[in-house]
């Protein structure tokens, strides 16, 4: 078989052509790094980085919104020690006002501290969050949540939170009815001396009322129609598993050194225990035990409710503040009312303190998403570069490879340019 010399020149050329373009792609391959420039390089390599990238874009969306859901949680958890603190100032402010030397003028003094220490809580509840909205706003607002109207502070924000849709769901706001608005009343179990704020018609100033659960209306001494000589603790439970949870009423009958007590079940009408009454002795029935002392007389009574999740901060303040603006008040009902006082002090830093903690573990919870993100994004990105990045000691070898190869080739082309019939015949 016959091979032209055009045929040998075509060959050679089109060696040369494809051993020059091979070393072109590996020249590039070394510049930019990447084994792989279009899918047609490599589909498999190509489909395997893109899934990479994919996933390293939603590893960044949720590190945003981490960061996001981390500085809202920041600044709740700020929110809530700020409002800690000052119902300590509250509290340590009505513990003063149980001094019995204290004046009328005094405790209005008190009065006065506790309206500050009232307007800053409220400037804590309604604080914004620097991006347009406002911490407590539960599920949004564009207004603060907490409004002060006539009859105390209202939450007009939406129960609930706002969080970030992705699969994490990241929480952005805080819901502040549950931090403000839904502490346990009493001492968590039940409520001893149920109080409410009214208005005075004779004086048209705010005062706070002790009222019998049972028919809503105010409780005296049956009577003389007076407010109870003496006052009732706080309580405790002895045992779980007999509260009931229902409305209950003493009654205090005779005198001194003879007196009984009656404690009955308003909601059923039955007594549950009665007895000799001393001043300070406990007095006990479905699970409670609590102390009423002081001197109370013939008729005086004490009303028990069932523990709700529903004691407001700011009606807390509230009744505070009227109890101490109101005067002429007896030893009594001053101890009474402060120590119920300092008791739903408690009962709403407690709940505080809670909220607190719960935004505090979210706040850890994030700082152990934020490793395994971040965890997720670096074996992403060691996929990806897997994928597509170009091995850079077997890239220049394969270089000089394809540069040999190219130089072998030019150097045939040139010796079968020399090989023609007159170079022939000539040697």
């Amino acid at each position: 078989m016959r091979l032209a010399t055009a045929n040998l020149f075509d060959a050679s050329i089109a060696n040369l052509q494809r051993r020059q373009n091979a070393m072109q792609t590996q020249q590039e391959q070394l510049t930019s790094g990447k084994r792989i420039a279009l899918a047609s390089d490599d589909p498999t390599g190509a489909a395997r980085a893109e899934r990479a990238l994919a996933s390293i874009g939603r590893v960044e969306a949720n590190q945003r919104a981490l960061e996001a859901s981390r500085n809202s949680m920041t600044l709740g958890e700020s929110a809530l020690g700020d409002a800690n603190e000052l119902l300590q100032q509250a509290r340590e402010t009505m513990v003063s006002a149980g001094n019995a030397s204290y004046s009328d003028a005094e405790r209005q003094g008190l009065a006065t501290k506790l309206k500050g220490i009232r307007d800053q809580l409220l400037a804590i509840a309604n604080r914004p969050d620097g991006s347009g909205g406002y911490i407590f706003s539960g599920q949004g607002a564009s207004t603060p949540p907490f409004l002060d109207q006539a009859g105390g502070v209202s939450y007009i924000g939406v129960p609930g939170n706002i969080q970030t849709g992705n699969l994490d769901n990241f929480q952005l706001t805080i819901d502040g009815r549950a931090s403000w608005e839904q502490a346990g009343s009493g001492n968590g179990s039940f409520e001893t001396a149920p109080r409410t704020l009214t208005t005075d018609p004779t004086t048209g100033k705010s005062v706070v009322q002790l009222i019998d659960p049972a028919t809503g209306g105010p409780l005296v001494n049956g009577i003389t129609g007076n407010v109870a000589s003496g006052w009732i603790d706080s309580g405790r439970t002895i045992d779980p598993k007999l509260l009931t949870g229902h409305n209950y009423r003493v009654d205090i009958a005779g005198a001194t050194p003879s007196q009984t007590y009656t404690l009955t079940d308003t909601d059923l009408g039955s007594v549950v225990s009665s007895g000799s009454f001393k001043p300070g002795q406990a007095i006990t029935g479905d699970g409670m035990a609590f102390t009423v002392s002081g001197t109370p007389v013939d008729g005086d009574a004490f009303a028990i409710a069932g523990s709700k999740n529903g004691l407001k901060v700011f009606d807390v303040i509230d009744k505070a503040i009227a109890d101490l603006n109101t005067t002429q008040r007896t030893p009594t009902q001053v101890t009474q009312a402060n120590t119920t006082s300092i008791r739903d002090i408690d009962a709403v830093m407690g709940n505080m303190q809670s909220m607190r903690s719960q935004v505090g573990e979210r706040l850890n919870n994030l700082d152990g998403t934020e490793s395994r993100l971040a965890a997720l994004k670096q074996y992403s990105s060691e996929e990806k570069s897997a994928a597509e990045d170009l091995d850079m000691v077997q890239g220049i070898s394969d270089f000089q490879n394809q540069q040999t190869g190219y130089e072998t080739a030019l150097k045939t082309y040139a010796m079968v340019q020399r090989m023609t019939l007159f170079q022939y015949i000539q040697g």
